[in-house]
């Protein structure tokens, strides 16, 4: 059982912590876990841009960046995933599907961005134009034919109308029959890997055990009913990295490279990147 971070790990380590509700059970007992570790809370997009700047030592980030980083490795099996709908990501479309042409994509979004554009040019053939919706913005403000939204703003009611609205994780399980790993705990080479993923295992147990106070505290942080985010996180979210999450993780990496949408020329072994006592 872990009790604590080493020093090596707790007085030194840099961690980047996603600030959406979906991580909350994984975050939430870091600071007392590694008390002396520097803490960074920020979108995922803006970690793995942190962690590729050298500026943290492992981040909650999204997954595609073990793929697309050589050098990463996943050191905990802590994730964030869905075997269905998965509430906090959509695409929000103003006209039908096969008629898309221009995509905006949320700021804090890369996994996700992914696979809206796997779906949409396996699916209908389509590569639309694709431009970036900052934080800051709302769908009204968005003149695009379709917009990702993630995070705790998705889960919120949509102003004004669509003719589609796509739960990817939905969509993913749909296709494919597999969960789908949004988000992923990576450090950088020289980390020390085995103390991480102990703390890091230990932080979700932890949070998971929880859920129901971390859903209290943060529903009126994210505008929603407690009842929800109670439903949210304990219904359609998952935070273990077991066997059917690493195939999924896998297939995702397949079809990305299929697409050209991923710059690693081959394949990084997920059934082995963290240890999996639970299966």
């Amino acid at each position: 059982m872990f009790v604590g971070a080493s020093k090596s790990v707790a007085s030194s380590c840099r961690i980047g912590a996603v600030s959406y509700l979906n991580s909350k059970p994984l975050v939430a007992e870091l600071p007392r876990l590694a008390p002396e570790a520097t803490i960074t809370v920020d979108l995922p997009s803006r970690l793995a841009d942190a962690l590729a700047a050298g500026q943290l030592d492992v981040a909650l980030v999204p997954s595609i960046e073990f793929f697309d980083r050589p050098g990463y490795g996943i050191v905990s099996d802590a994730c964030v995933s869905c075997e269905g709908p998965v509430r906090s990501v959509k695409l929000f479309s103003r006209v039908p599907p096969p008629a898309i042409r221009t995509v905006s994509l949320d700021e804090g979004s890369r996994t996700s961005a992914t696979l809206v554009k796997i779906l949409l040019q396996d699916q209908f053939g389509l590569v639309p134009e694709y431009d970036i919706l900052p934080i800051g913005s709302t769908l009204d403000q968005c003149g695009s034919d379709a917009i990702l939204l993630i995070g705790d703003r998705a889960m919120r009611p949509a102003p004004g109308k669509f003719h589609t609205v796509w739960d990817l994780g939905e969509q993913w399980a749909r296709w494919t029959g597999l969960p789908f790993v949004f988000a992923t705990w990576v450090a950088r080479p020289g980390t020390d890997r085995p103390r991480l993923c102990a703390l890091l295992a230990a932080a979700r147990d932890a949070g998971v055990r929880r859920i129901d106070e971390i859903a209290r505290n943060e529903a009126p942080q994210v505008g929603l009913a407690e009842e929800s985010c109670l439903s949210y996180l304990r219904d359609a979210l998952t935070f273990q990295l077991a066997s059917r999450q690493r195939e999924g993780l896998a297939r995702f990496h397949q079809l990305a490279k299929r697409f050209g949408l991923v710059d690693s020329p081959g394949t990084k072994a997920v059934g082995q990147a963290v240890p999996d006592n639970r299966d």
